[in-house]
């Protein structure tokens, strides 16, 4: 489990196509503290950690199963990207942002951007079998990053970006066209699980 606040930005080192992709993560994490099996949330997704070393720089190693590559932004990864990453929770961390199970939904794209104060306010369209589960003054992880929904119509929301934000995760170099990773609100699936039943 995460809570989509973002405790570093990775870059990715290198793809290798096997039977599944693996990739490896450079990030700022002390290595030593991370265990092989460990959770790590990249843009929003959870991976496993398969592989850890220092040089030339701190990385781990992620498998990636063609599932979660079709059903997230990976596909789009190349060597240089960079992604927001955050470690799992721990029993006493602080509950900052919301409960992220780093299980992507599906993939949002930025549709407009504007300056609003001294924040961004981004719109985002996703696909309708998703829009259902977004609400006004909810929460959505976009790629990895806990955020709050301003208002929603039809298949697009918007969100306003901190500055803070925009310099402690990758929505610095956010642009219009951008596929971000999408996780709803846990618990707005269960509630439209349960109406489902009562139906």
């Amino acid at each position: 489990m995460f809570t989509g606040i973002v405790t570093d930005i990775g870059e990715v080192l290198e793809l290798e196509k096997r039977g599944d992709l693996r990739a490896r993560i450079g990030c700022t994490y002390d290595v030593a503290t991370i265990e092989i099996g460990a959770s790590i949330a990249c843009d929003g997704v959870c991976l496993t950690v398969v592989a850890l070393g220092r040089e030339p720089r701190n990385w781990f190693d992620v498998e990636i199963s063609a599932e979660t590559v079709s059903k997230s932004g990976i596909g789009g990864w190349e060597v240089g990207t960079r992604i927001n990453l955050e470690r799992a929770l721990k029993l006493g961390d602080e509950l900052g942002g919301h409960i992220v199970s780093g299980h992507v939904d599906g993939v949002a794209r930025i549709t407009a951007m504007q300056d609003e104060g001294d924040s961004t306010r981004m719109t985002f369209d996703v696909p309708e079998a998703l829009a259902k589960f977004i609400a006004p003054k909810g929460s959505v992880a976009l790629n990895g990053t806990s955020l709050t929904v301003n208002e929603v119509e039809g298949r697009s929301f918007g969100v306003n970006v901190i500055p803070h934000t925009q310099e402690v995760t990758t929505w610095g170099g956010a642009k219009v066209g951008d596929a971000v990773n999408l996780e709803i609100d846990t618990l707005a699936r269960y509630v439209a699980r349960l109406q489902e039943w009562q139906a």
